[in-house]
């Protein structure tokens, strides 16, 4: 690949009669000539280089590649070798970039890769003699960590390298670890001399072993443990930063992997970290502090790397989301920057305009970077302050002056613009004095945990007037008040969560929302903070993925941790969030009361699919696996129906079918029976147990046969049997919602199967009736009270409409199992009409919706006297049928319109004792 036939772009030639001399021996024409004339004519650096290694370099532009390649794998390691390595890399490379013939990627690429192997040849040049001596061993454990832009492939033309040596000393006492540790440094001080010491033929790089541990007091080559230990207790988010770059450059290759993976959990953290973007934004200014880099930006003198509209500033927003979000996304996690701005784009992140914006000004920023230090091989950033320097800069840029001052002046104004609202989050609006309401609540603020850190109440007060003022706004302030301080009184800690709320104040309105009209939900985001940076993950507001794809993501979350118990804590933290999910998006409207039930059920359904196999995988490592063809979960009453609200539990039956085996075949087997009810009981517990991030749900399995009494398994011809013979009417019209959500395909269809013969098996509607009657009169007796806004108790209400659609689809011999499907089933059996149907369908909507709402905003236990009357107003009536005066007015009009249309077929019904037809 000759260097002529790639060339894209010229340099100028500020001195053309020095570019001419240097040319003039290469006996070379058209753009290859041009190229070294511009050059060597503008660059006393490139002078020298091309004066120097000119037999070198005209063969290396006949054949770029094999020149590159060379330099890649050279096995020389002595210094003047190394250093006449450096030369040609730093010619080859300026030629490629100045040319056009090789991208920014491919330039930092090379000297990247360039640096790896020279830092490899030194090291392995120190350790040989201690090997041989029997010093270390040959598997000593040692590996250098390249950071920075070293560590990103993005190193820079005339960029020092910054490493992190340590070595792998597990398995060896604190005093081997002691004595192999001296041998390693004094190998590492002499790898340091052979790269850094200036000498007659130059210097290789410079190298900084500053980004260890606590350099200061720490040596220059650490252990793995020392250096986790540390990172553990101490470490800082700049450390965190900067191991977002880290990769192992030479050494031990397998322990350098070991130890970037044990880091995993120190970099990327598990919930979203916005306290990051506060940290990063002390940095940046502390920086220009500490370089007097305040100010408007003027061009002369300007630091391209640190300066205002910088490529520091292009980083530090990159790896600053990284942090922020990379422990939930490994998507997220690129080292290199531009990679970084593109990921962050596709995962919603970035704007696209930002990002493109940044990425151009990246690519520009490096090339002026590199040409700045290509003129004198000199570690600047600093654009040139004379008029000279600047000619100079715009002659290697190709460029005229005018044209180059614009173009960077544009690009940093650029940066600056893009990346300074994400790092100085806007302040608190204008806002009156704080509010003379509430004072007693307000006061007991700076007692709570949340506030306990300096930096927390920094945040805070930051905060605070933004809050009051928004809280005002509610309809309802004093109550949203109260609410949100019981949020605030909950929170463990506090500066998480304020950071998020400055980074997001829409984050904020959310929280504000969910105390004026939600306050169960508020009084649970206080005790589980964490689940508010679910709403700024980027699949927050998809479309609902359904119950398979959410059980896919829930097994894949078990399935990264080994212990039993790990994964079912881990699963609780993942369904937790999209539990909450469901709630935001019910309570802000983008869900109706219908599709928020479904998308309850289908969580729950995901979860019993997930859990399920992993229970049973328990089960079978200490009792072998299930005997027969397994077992089936069933699920019964709302989640059968395949609809729930926000505090539904879970009604649940066992059916195994053990196939005539009497026990498992385990190393400590169990007889059959045992086998299942000790399985169930281990469901029941791996659903219901508290952990350290809660419960799943609350199980009730009295719908199994016998009920209270009868065993917790069922096997399925005693389940087949039992319905057959001995169930009660109730059992049958339970059996309508019965649905199998969890294990073997076999047990599952052949439970459906039983269930649709059940169901279809012919029955008389007299007694039907009789005992459906029977059943209203003793559910009505033990609730006798109907509260205003209760749309689960009482004649006509959901409750009584479920019994209703039950029987109609008994009646029926339908199989449907949701109330739409049960109640259309009596219209298609003629026992209601057309106009009935849709009246009850109607009224159905309305009581489920008043009862998901009331499960969503009320706490456990609370009748619907309690709801907030900004609820009724706000949310209630969202879904209100048309000329509705009032949610219990409505209420009052559909129980009393579904009751009647009860009681009038349980008369028909009767009344057809003798007629022998079904249902009619």
């Amino acid at each position: 690949m000759r260097l002529a036939d790639h060339i894209t772009r010229l340099p100028r030639a500020v001195e053309p009669l020095r570019g001419q001399d240097v040319a003039a021996p290469y006996d070379l024409s058209g753009p290859v000539h041009e190229l070294i004339i511009g050059a060597a004519g503008t660059s006393p650096y490139l002078c020298h280089l091309l004066d120097r290694e000119r037999d070198w370099a005209a063969q290396a532009m006949a054949d770029i590649n094999a020149a590159r390649a060379a330099l890649l794998t050279f096995d020389a390691d002595g210094f003047a070798e190394l250093r006449q390595a450096k030369r040609r890399a730093a010619l080859l490379t300026a030629l490629c970039d100045l040319g056009g013939a090789w991208s920014l990627g491919e330039v930092t690429g090379f000297l990247s890769a360039f640096a790896d192997h020279v830092v490899e040849r030194a090291l392995g040049a120190e350790l040989r003699p201690l090997i041989k001596a029997g010093k270390v061993p040959a598997d000593h454990g040692l590996f250098v960590l390249a950071m920075g832009k070293h560590g990103a492939g993005e190193l820079n033309y005339s960029s020092d390298i910054d490493l992190v040596v340590l070595f792998d000393d597990a398995g060896l006492t604190p005093v081997d670890a002691g004595e192999r540790r001296r041998h390693l440094v004094r190998a590492m001080r002499g790898v340091v001399k052979r790269l850094s010491e200036v000498t007659a033929d130059g210097y290789v790089f410079r190298t900084d072993l500053r980004l260890r541990p606590d350099a200061a007091v720490t040596p220059i080559v650490m252990s793995t443990s020392a250096a986790e230990a540390y990172y553990e207790s101490a470490g800082r988010t700049w450390e965190r930063a900067a191991y977002i770059k880290a990769r192992v450059a030479a050494g031990d290759q397998a322990a350098g992997a070991r130890f970037l993976a044990a880091m995993a959990p120190f970099i990327w953290r598990r919930h979203l970290d916005f306290a990051a973007i506060e940290d990063a934004h002390s940095m940046i200014l502390k920086i220009r502090d500490h370089r007097g880099l305040h100010g408007p930006i003027t061009l002369p003198g300007h630091d391209m790397k640190l300066g205002r509209g910088g490529i520091r500033e292009i980083e530090f927003l990159a790896q600053t989301r990284q942090l922020i979000s990379g422990g939930r996304d490994p998507r997220l996690r690129p080292s290199a920057t531009r990679a970084a701005l593109e990921a962050l784009t596709g995962a919603g992140w970035l704007a696209p305009d930002t990002a493109a914006t940044l990425d151009a000004a990246y690519v520009s920023h490096r090339e002026v970077e590199h040409r700045l230090q290509m003129m004198r091989d000199a570690q600047t950033h600093a654009l040139p302050h004379s008029e000279e320097g600047f000619e100079r800069l715009a002659a290697l840029m190709g460029l005229e002056r005018p044209a180059l001052e614009a173009r960077l002046t544009q690009t940093l104004e650029d940066v600056h613009a893009a990346t300074e609202p994400f790092f100085a989050p806007e302040g608190p609006r204008d806002t009156p004095s704080e509010p003379q309401w509430g004072e007693d609540v307000t006061a007991a603020w700076g007692r709570y945990p949340a506030l306990r850190s300096e930096r927390a109440q920094r945040l805070f007060e930051r905060l605070r007037p933004d809050i009051l003022a928004r809280l005002q706004d509610a309809a309802d302030p004093e109550r949203a008040l109260r609410h949100f301080d019981a949020f605030l009184a909950g929170l463990p800690a506090g500066v998480q969560v304020f950071s998020l709320f400055e980074a997001n104040r829409q984050l904020l309105d959310l929280v504000i929302d969910i105390a004026s009209i939600a306050p169960a939900l508020a009084q649970h985001l206080g005790r589980n903070a964490a689940v508010i940076d679910a709403v700024l993950a980027g699949q927050f507001f998809s479309p609902w993925p359904g119950a398979a794809a959410l059980s896919a993501e829930f097994a894949a979350a078990m399935a990264r941790h080994a212990d039993y118990e790990t994964q079912l804590n881990a699963l609780r933290g993942t369904v937790r969030e999209w539990h909450f999910r469901v709630g935001v998006h019910h309570l802000r409207g983008l869900t109706t009361s219908a599709e928020a039930g479904q998308q309850y059920a289908d969580l729950a359904e995901a979860v019993l699919a997930a859990v399920f196999p992993v229970v049973c995988a328990d089960m079978a490592a200490r009792h072998g696996p299930p005997p027969g063809q397994g077992a089936a979960v069933v699920a019964m009453g709302s989640l059968g129906a395949g609809r729930l609200h926000a505090t539904s539990d879970l009604d649940l039956l066992l059916i195994y079918d053990a196939a005539g085996q009497e026990s498992s075949t385990g190393a400590r087997p169990l007889a059959t029976r045992a086998y299942y009810a000790r399985l169930t009981q281990r469901l029941i517990t791996a659903l219901q147990a508290p952990m350290e991030q809660g419960r799943l749900y609350e199980v009730d399995m009295r719908l199994r046969p016998s009920g209270r009494n009868g065993p917790l398994a069922t096997s399925l011809a005693a389940f087949e049997s039992y319905q057959r013979n001995d169930a009660w009417t109730w059992e049958h019209l339970a059996l309508t919602r019965a649905r199998a959500v969890a294990g073997t395909a076999e047990v599952r269809a052949a439970v459906e199967a039983v269930r649709c013969a059940l169901i279809a098996a012919p029955r008389e509607p007299a007694q039907v009736a009789t005992d459906v009657a029977d059943m209203r009169a003793r559910i009505f007796a033990a609730r006798p009270g109907i509260k205003e806004l209760d749309a689960k108790d009482g004649p006509g209400r959901m409750q009584d409409l479920e019994l209703f659609a039950q029987t109609l689809a008994l009646l029926a011999g339908s199989d449907r199992r949701d109330v739409a499907g049960q109640l259309a089933a009596g219209q298609g059996a003629g026992t209601i009409d057309a106009g009935a149907l849709d009246t009850l369908l109607a009224h159905a909507a309305l009581l489920w919706h008043v009862r998901s709402v009331t499960r969503l905003v009320l706490k456990p236990g609370q009748s619907a006297d309690a709801l907030p009357g900004i609820s009724a107003d706000q949310f209630l009536a969202r879904e209100m049928p048309p000329g509705a005066t009032s949610v219990a007015r409505a209420l009052s009009d559909a129980a009393t319109d579904i009751a009647k249309a009860f009681e009038a077929c349980l008369v028909t019904w009767q009344a057809a004792a003798n007629s022998g037809s079904r249902g009619a």
